[in-house]
């Protein structure tokens, strides 16, 4: 036996064995990418609920969310700074799914469903009012987006059975 017959042994040999290990690598990696995604998604679906439970659970906030929706500018100070810390809270969280959505995190199908979402709240003025006021704490990329779906223009239609001429706030409870 000759060198050249014992390198290409050598050589089909290291073939065989680094095959198996990179099929092997492929699958492990293919794996923990699904467990980061689903992580990703169980971790924005929390702080999502953490962020609208301030809806559900205080009647006095709601309605002065729903009052901020139709105008910020008609906000007291109070009330501006109360649905502008929701807000921000709010759309940070976009953000972080429109990040999560560049990175691959999110799929397609998800990503129309945040979009739908925003542009429902998109399309109050409040809510574009105050967009206005603080997109600069925003950055660049995800500014260029929310004013994408500002600029489409579409029709509130959130809250449009809420029949929102008729909203009288709740009185203090206590």
């Amino acid at each position: 036996m000759n060198w050249e017959m014992i390198t290409a042994i050598a050589q089909s040999a290291t073939a065989l064995v680094g095959i198996p290990s990179l099929i092997y690598f492929a699958v492990q990696l293919r794996e923990q990418t699904r467990e980061r995604r689903q992580e990703a998604m169980n971790a924005l679906t929390v702080q999502w609920g953490d962020l609208t439970k301030a809806l559900h659970e205080n009647a006095e906030f709601a309605a002065l969310f729903l009052s901020g929706v139709q105008s910020f500018h008609d906000l007291d100070a109070v009330s501006k700074l109360r649905f502008s810390a929701f807000q921000n809270r709010f759309f940070k969280n976009f953000e972080g799914m429109y990040y999560s959505r560049r990175e691959g995190i999110l799929g397609g199908e998800l990503w129309d469903e945040i979009d739908r979402t925003m542009s429902d709240f998109l399309a109050y003025n409040g809510i574009r009012e105050w967009w206005q006021t603080r997109k600069h704490w925003h950055t660049e990329a995800f500014v260029r987006v929310v004013d994408a779906m500002i600029a489409r223009g579409e029709k509130p239609t959130a809250y449009s059975t809420y029949d929102l001429k008729q909203f009288v706030p709740p009185k203090d409870s206590e």
